[in-house]
């Protein structure tokens, strides 16, 4: 029979269901990697699976595949999970299932298995009665509603106001949103403009202080939430008392849509809108809630453009670290082939490793005799570290490394990066990545830990230049921790300013700044102070066009005195500006 499969060097393309059910057809044992669609097989595991066929021998007996679960209804189970998973089938039963690109596991289970196939075609044993395993995935919870619960979600959006944030009052909403049972699927920080407060509200233009409010609602940084009901439902709870946040009525009092078809007073004290459970928390003043479709889908459209694409996928932040020898001798190597496998640098130094933080990032090494010759290696200069970004950015780059030693790399896994730049000096994986999503958390802090710095965009700004200034801030990695406009008083300008008070220019500085308001923000990212001052540029725009053309003082700066921007000189004068500015904040 003609098959419809393609090859794809040693491996089996299965991406639909008529095409899984023929595989079950296969003699012997076919191994099978169940990959989702947006992350693509485990190619890591590919160098092994062809040393096995090689070694083996077994055409008729041994088969691989790969297997799109999200288009194959029996895989369904497996749809959205990061994890690699391989599935072991033998005549058409799955028999076996192991997670996680565990290669000596694999090896193991593939000799083992065609071991059996060759003795019992020899007749020396008999077929091993192997019950058939569920195809569910640990971490999935199968009920009767899922099915209705996949057809379509219902979000609403939260806008947590400009006076919310200055307050200090957005960990407070976000915290009571989900605890009354509400999922936050989404969150951008942003200074709203003119034009998107006229669009997003034009049901109330017609109100008598309509000016206000806009003027209002530009004045600083807001909070645009993506709140969903989530997949699960509690029934209702026989309880009407609305003290608390965490009562079991909580889990589903976030249906306005069902609420609306059923019978008026149905529901009575049992579920809550959003908007409602706000106003019962005394929130709702400080927090907006949009509710109708229409509305919705204008707020997705401008500030979660990628919505649908970016809730599929997992971004995760990873640590990565070459050792000095691979920093030395083929950095630029190393870093394209991250680039390449699609990961986003955030940040990235060169660190000469205390004695201490050596042994802390060799410590799966520490029973080995060549450890003491590693730590010395590891403080013998600088290592490059990174902070990785990308879907699954955490399990993907465990994967690209491949083991721990270079003789286990070149034996199950010689495309991995650990054979790729193997070493003479010591036997170990010249790159290092963080065992855990905590961990990576913990590291990176320390490796980069997190500054603010003072940033301020001039009165003379327009509002198209304010706008396209946040945007660069944002693309640098600047974190918007607080930004509010204001009117600059003398004893504010001179606490921004301490070291030109007494210059020439400075009576013109200060009639400058007091013609109108000015856009004070808090940024916040690693090495905050001399990165805000590489991106603004040289203080003479003139010269910023020649020295540093994409800087902001080249692309929008008048002159010495109206260079768009302005930032504190060191991480002291920083702390003190952003301090007596906005009262010691603390971050959101």
């Amino acid at each position: 029979m003609a098959s419809k499969k393609r090859e794809v060097q040693l491996q089996t393309v299965i991406n639909n269901q008529s095409l899984w059910d023929e595989m079950l057809q296969n003699k012997g044992l076919t191994v099978i990697d169940v990959y989702q669609a947006w992350c693509g097989p485990c190619r890591a595991m590919q160098p092994l699976f062809r040393k096995l066929k090689n070694e083996l021998n077994e055409d008729e007996i041994l088969h691989f595949a790969v297997a799109e679960a999200d288009n194959i209804v029996t895989l369904q189970p497996f749809r959205d999970k990061c994890e690699p998973v391989f599935l072991f089938s033998v005549n058409g039963k799955i028999i076996e299932k192991i997670q996680g690109a565990n290669a000596p596991l694999v090896n193991k289970k593939v000799i083992n298995l065609i071991d059996e196939e060759r003795k019992i075609a020899a007749g020396e044993m008999a077929r091993p009665q192997y019950p058939e395993i569920p195809l569910v995935d640990s971490d999935s919870e199968v009920s009767e509603e899922s099915p209705c619960e996949s057809v379509q979600e219902l979000y609403s959006i939260a806008i947590i106001k400009p006076d919310a944030v200055i307050s200090k009052k957005v960990l407070e909403i976000k915290r009571k949103i989900t605890k009354a049972g509400f999922i936050i699927e989404a969150e951008h920080k942003t200074v709203l403009t003119e034009e998107q407060v006229v669009n997003f509200y034009s049901r109330i233009a017609d109100q008598r202080d309509f000016e206000e409010f806009v003027s209002f609602m530009t004045s600083g940084l807001s909070y645009i939430l993506v709140v969903s009901q989530g997949s699960k439902h509690n029934p209702p709870s026989e309880e009407t008392e609305p003290q608390t946040d965490t009562e079991p009525n909580e889990r589903s009092e976030d249906q306005p849509e069902v609420e609306a078809q059923v019978t008026p007073g149905m529901m009575k004290n049992k579920q809550d809108s959003l908007q409602e459970y706000l106003e019962r928390q005394h929130l709702a003043q400080l927090c907006d809630i949009e509710e109708d479709a229409a509305n919705v889908a204008k707020f997705m459209d401008a500030f979660f453009p990628d919505f649908k694409k970016m809730k599929s996928m997992k971004l995760e932040k990873t640590l990565a670290l070459l050792r000095p020898n691979l920093f030395h001798e083929r950095k630029d190597d190393v870093l394209r082939i991250i680039k390449d496998e699609g990961f986003k640098i955030l940040e990235q130094r060169q660190v000469v490793l205390s004695e201490k933080e050596a042994q802390a990032l060799c410590k799966e090494y520490e029973n080995e005799d060549y450890f003491n010759k590693l730590i010395e290696n590891m403080t013998s200069g600088p290592s490059l570290a990174l902070v990785l970004l990308r879907d699954n950015g955490l399990q993907y780059w465990k994967q690209l490394l491949g083991p721990r030693t270079v003789e286990e790399a070149i034996e199950y896994f010689p495309e991995s990066l650990c054979a790729q730049f193997a070493m003479d000096s010591l036997p170990v994986n010249q790159l290092y990545g963080s065992d855990s999503l905590e961990t990576a958390e913990r590291e990176i802090q320390h490796f980069f830990p997190l500054q603010s710095t003072l940033g301020l965009i001039k009165p003379h700004a327009t509002s198209e230049q304010r706008e396209q200034i946040l945007k660069i801030v944002k693309e640098a990695g600047f974190d918007l921790t607080q930004v509010k406009k204001m009117f600059l008083t003398p004893e504010q300008i001179e606490k921004i300013y301490p070291k030109v008070t007494g210059k020439d220019f400075y009576k013109d500085l200060l009639e400058m700044l007091s013609v109108g308001p000015s856009m004070v923000m808090i940024l916040t990212k690693w090495n905050a102070v001399a990165e805000w001052r590489r991106l603004t540029g040289p203080t003479d725009p003139e010269e910023a066009k020649l020295l540093s053309p994409d800087s902001i003082r080249a692309q929008f700066g008048i002159s010495k005195l109206k260079n768009i921007v302005h930032g504190a000189s060191n991480a002291y004068e920083a702390k003190e500006v952003v301090n007596r500015l906005f009262e010691d904040p603390e971050e959101n």
